[in-house]
């Protein structure tokens, strides 16, 4: 091996350490728009089976990664290289992941999905368990009761007038405003 040779290897895996972006951003504007119906499939999962050998969680980890790193984007150049390294991040709420990074980028930590893993881990312990609705306005708590109640009364009808979608998307709506609501209180 010659070090010309290492020179275009390492060219390569330059150029394509960030494939895991591209990929999922091209897999979600396919599950989103149902592109993959073009093709006779009826089901996304079907689609990246049968076209690209992918297991739906596989096809789903690329989608969430690209998710999470257009979230964290705007905070800064430093980004997760790859998508074992956006793996911890994905079960937080945008605004987590914003926070996590930040603490991140100033911890000075090499950038691995270990040293990620174990500060997600490490903030998940720290979290303050202390009763916060004393904070939430009474407008806020007014909206939040109205929509519970929309909630109940969809589960009451076995949620046919609901769907999956639209409950999941009031739950992360509802989780956001909350911890927007925490930290903007605890801002000194």
């Amino acid at each position: 091996m010659t070090a010309d040779r290492l020179s275009e290897l390492e060219a390569i895996i330059d150029r394509n350490r960030r494939s895991f972006y591209v990929i999922g951003k091209a897999l979600y504007e396919i599950r989103e728009n149902r592109l993959y119906r073009l093709l006779g499939f009826k089901t996304f999962e079907a689609y990246v089976k049968d076209r690209w050998s992918m297991g739906k969680s596989h096809a789903h980890r690329f989608i969430e990664a690209y998710r999470v790193i257009e979230n964290l984007s705007p905070i800064g150049d430093i980004l997760p290289e790859n998508e074992s390294q956006v793996r911890p991040l994905v079960p937080l709420t945008p605004l987590e992941q914003r926070n996590i990074w930040r603490q991140f980028l100033a911890s000075g930590m090499a950038l691995t999905a270990k040293n990620i893993c174990r500060l997600v881990s490490d903030a998940g312990r720290t979290a303050d368990p202390a009763n916060r609705t004393s904070i939430i306005s009474d407008d806020y708590r007014q909206a939040v009761m109205a929509m519970l109640e929309q909630v109940r009364l969809a589960q009451n009808d076995q949620w046919q007038s609901t769907s999956r979608q639209a409950a999941l998307l009031w739950n992360r709506v509802i989780r956001d405003k909350i911890l927007y609501k925490i930290s903007k209180s605890e801002k000194p």
